[in-house]
């Protein structure tokens, strides 16, 4: 029996669908599965239960012995809160929780980081433990995501296996639901399709021109993939980085998805919102070499060929990811 946290989510719901591709069908689905822009992630997924957020630990506390592995994936993402409050209940103490018991009994763990807790990039983007302490997340929600991370490696109770995962900027099927807090392709999408041109962030630093801010941005396909493997390559615990290793423009990303859309290219630039301007990331670039070295040998999708199909296969006529079960 597998859980999955956040499984009515962007990234759990294409980890449940890539379980269930790879035969693995006795899942727990674990969320807040009132919220009905959510339902159709999972539409015809195979599992043998859901489970409500609130009841999770009470159930997992009685059926431990059943339960094999957990990938905790749900938080909450939104990047525009400001609340600590609302990080501290959902993703610090929550995660607190499913660590605790996972290490009392025993049960293998992934769950899900980010790189906004690497802030500006004053220390790179290295997923070195050493470094972990020092980072300056720019927003509570990456505040959050590193203290539970800091937290994490001061622990000496752990489960037998365990890996954090330091989720670049994920793209791909099933975001329908996130509204501001869905991906730049997203987004680029559905201005483009509405207007028929698309609006940039102009660059407010010296150095860096208007569409050259960059970012690692990773297909959600490679993100199952990567914990999938580490399902079932348990060799080493950790935190990694789950990028691509390669950073890509804005004007990368915008020609892109005007070509996947047979549209010729019309970019207009406009100031970085005021409440955000202080907060933003010109750079991340994720190190790789560590995931590389406890034998994740997969390639990744370009940018390119990523954007390609997810627009042509999702986006162009409103698909979910379950749309691909066979």
């Amino acid at each position: 029996m597998i859980v999955v946290t956040g499984a009515a989510g962007f990234i759990g719901s294409n980890l449940v669908h890539y379980l269930n591709h790879n035969g693995f069908n006795d899942l727990v689905l674990v969320d807040d599965f009132s919220i009905q822009k959510k339902q159709r992630n999972i539409t015809n997924t195979r599992y043998t239960l859901k489970i409500h957020r609130d009841d999770f630990f009470e159930w997992l506390v009685k059926e431990q012995r059943f339960v094999e592995f957990v990938f905790h994936i749900g938080a909450r993402t939104d990047t525009s809160e400001f609340d600590p409050a609302v990080f501290d209940k959902l993703n610090l103490k929550y995660s607190k929780s499913v660590w605790q018991i996972c290490s009392e009994y025993g049960i293998p763990l992934v769950y899900a980081s980010s790189a906004a807790t690497y802030g500006a990039g004053e220390y790179g983007y290295d997923d070195n433990h050493d470094i972990i302490p020092k980072l300056k997340p720019l927003n509570p929600y990456g505040i959050s995501k590193n203290e539970f991370d800091k937290w994490v490696l001061q622990q000496q109770q752990q489960p037998g296996f365990w890996a954090g995962l330091k989720f670049f900027n994920v793209y791909g099927p099933n975001e329908y639901h996130k509204g501001r807090m869905a991906s730049v392709i997203f987004h680029a999408f559905h201005q483009i399709k509405e207007t028929g041109r698309l609006k940039l962030f102009r660059s407010h630093k010296a150095g860096i021109a208007d569409g050259e801010q960059s970012r690692d941005f990773i297909y959600v396909k490679d993100i199952t993939k990567i914990l999938i493997h580490l399902m079932l390559n348990r060799s080493h615990s950790g935190i990694f980085n789950a990028g691509t290793g390669k950073a890509r423009t804005f004007i990368d990303l915008a020609k892109n998805v005007f070509t996947a859309m047979k549209k010729e290219p019309v970019i207009d630039f406009i100031d970085t919102p005021a409440d955000i301007r202080n907060k933003y990331q010109y750079f991340t670039e994720a190190s790789m070499q560590k995931l590389r070295e406890v034998g994740y040998s997969q390639p990744f999708y370009s940018l390119d060929d990523g954007i390609a199909e997810y627009v042509s296969q999702y986006l162009m006529n409103g698909s979910y990811q379950q749309s691909q079960l066979v």
